[in-house]
């Protein structure tokens, strides 16, 4: 269950940083992922702006920004919105049958295209109820190491936790 837990806030603390680092260093490509023991921010990013950024997400997070949790382009979303797609792609098509496949074509496009728009509202639900967790304890972070795997740059973020 800690396992759990302890992703859950990195998460919600990755997400915050991308939402820092956006408006920190506009039009850089970046990405994140989370697990037990920190997470991962991919992109050419200044070792000092990404502590920036992690410690300023902390701290708003814990003063009650829990907003910063959410982020549009989480996979959580992503998921969420193909599952639904393809729901509908079936559903769609399966509702018109003894049909040739030229009149279920647009109902199965039509069902993706509900899925797809349902998928970003469950996905940022599902964010807040069961991927992040802006509830914070009192965290610090311990280590930031950048690394280089070729021309592509990412930092590994590590945190403590006082529970």
């Amino acid at each position: 269950m800690r396992f759990f837990t302890f992703t859950r806030w990195n998460h919600a603390i990755e997400h915050a940083t991308i939402h820092i680092l956006s408006r920190m260093t506009p039009f850089t490509s970046m990405a994140g992922r989370s697990n037990s023991r920190g997470f991962y921010i991919y992109g050419d990013i200044p070792t000092d702006t990404v502590r920036q950024a992690v410690n300023e997400a902390i701290q708003r997070l814990r003063a009650g920004e829990r907003h910063l949790a959410l982020h549009p382009n989480c996979g959580t979303n992503m998921l969420a919105s193909a599952t639904l797609a393809a729901g509908g792609t079936i559903f769609g098509i399966t509702s018109m049958r003894r049909r040739g496949w030229i009149e279920q074509a647009p109902a199965g496009v039509l069902g993706a295209l509900i899925g797809v728009l349902l998928g970003q509202l469950v996905g940022v639900r599902l964010q807040a109820r069961v991927t992040t967790d802006a509830h914070l304890p009192p965290v610090q972070v311990a280590a930031i190491e950048r690394k280089q795997l070729g021309k592509h740059v990412y930092h590994w973020v590590r945190l403590h936790y006082e529970t």
